[in-house]
C-alpha cells in the first residue's frame, strides 16, 4: 500500500491548467508545482507576463499563450505539452468567464462569447487531452473547474454563464461514463464565492468605492455558513487531491466547494 505522500506524489507527471495565470488557476499552478508536477499553464495574458509567472511557480512550469475557444490554438498546445514533458497526465479546465446581463440585454455575440470559453474550450481541451491519455494508455484525470451555477443559480442575470456550466456539468459526467474504460477519471469542482482578482473586478464594476465593493463582498461572506468568502487555494488543494491517486475511486462527481452556502 502507497503511503499518503507517495499518493499526492506528482513527480514525473505533467498538468496542463487553463486559466492558470491568475486567480483560482494561479492557485492551482502553485499547489501542483509543489508536489513536483509539470505544469503547462493555458492562458491570454502576454508572453512576457505569462513566462514570469511561471518562473515564479516554479522551475517545471512553463506558459503557452492560448486562446481557449480556438480548435487549432488548442491542438498546438497539447501537442507542445507533449514535445515538452513528454505526456500529459492531469487536464485541469479552469478557464472561463464570469459576465452578467440580464436576458432581455443579453445579445447574440455576448451569448456566445460565454459559450466559447467557457464550454466550446472546456470541450476542445477534453478531446484533446483526451486522445492523448487513451493512447498512451496510462489513464489520467481531466478536472473541471464549474460552479455551484453548475447546479443551482446563484443570483439572476446569469443565464448565460449558467447555461455554459450547466453544460460542463454534463458533459463530465458523460466523458466519465466513455473514458472510463481507459481509467480516465473525469469529475468537477463546484466553487462558491471565491476572493479572486477577477472578482473584485467585477465588483467593481457595481461599486466604483472600495469601501463599498469591500461592504458588498462581506455581505455575501455574512450568507455563508462558514462566513467568509473562500480563497483559490481552496479550490487548489481539492485539485491535487482529486487529479491524485489518493482519488482513484472516484469519477463523474462534483466536489462543490462553497463553504455551506447552498445549504442556504
Amino acid at each position: 500500500m502507497k503511503t499518503i505522500l507517495q499518493l499526492l506524489n506528482f513527480a514525473n507527471k505533467t498538468v496542463i491548467v487553463t486559466g492558470g495565470a491568475r486567480g483560482i488557476g494561479l492557485g492551482i499552478v502553485k499547489r501542483f508545482s509543489e508536489v513536483g508536477a509539470n505544469i503547462m499553464i493555458a492562458d491570454t495574458v502576454d508572453d512576457g507576463v505569462g513566462d514570469k509567472i511561471a518562473k515564479k511557480s516554479g522551475k517545471h512550469v512553463r506558459y503557452f499563450r492560448c486562446d481557449v475557444s480556438s480548435e487549432e490554438q488548442v491542438n498546438i498546445l497539447v501537442a507542445a505539452t507533449i514535445r515538452l514533458f513528454g505526456s500529459i497526465d492531469v487536464l485541469i479546465n479552469n478557464a472561463g468567464i464570469f459576465p452578467s446581463k440580464p436576458l432581455l440585454e443579453t445579445d447574440l455575440a455576448f451569448w456566445e462569447k460565454v459559450q466559447a470559453i467557457n464550454l466550446r474550450g472546456s470541450f476542445l481541451f477534453a478531446r484533446a487531452a483526451g486522445k492523448h491519455m487513451v493512447e498512451m494508455k496510462e489513464g489520467g484525470s481531466i478536472i473541471q473547474v464549474g460552479s455551484i451555477d453548475s447546479l443551482h443559480p446563484s443570483r439572476m442575470g446569469l443565464a448565460a454563464y449558467d447555461a455554459s456550466k450547466h453544460g460542463v456539468w454534463g458533459m463530465v459526467k458523460n466523458l466519465a461514463l466513455e473514458l472510463a474504460s481507459n481509467n480516465i477519471r473525469v469529475n468537477m469542482i463546484a466553487p462558491g464565492g471565491i476572493d479572486t482578482e477577477g472578482v473584485r473586478q467585477d465588483v467593481g464594476k457595481i461599486f466604483k468605492n472600495k469601501k463599498e465593493q469591500d461592504k458588498a463582498l462581506q455581505e455575501f461572506a455574512n450568507r455563508v455558513p462558514l462566513k467568509r468568502m473562500g480563497v483559490p487555494d481552496d479550490i487548489a488543494t481539492a485539485a491535487v487531491f482529486l487529479a491524485s491517486d489518493a482519488a482513484s475511486y472516484i469519477t463523474g462527481t462534483a466536489l462543490v466547494i462553497d463553504g455551506g452556502y447552498l445549504l442556504t
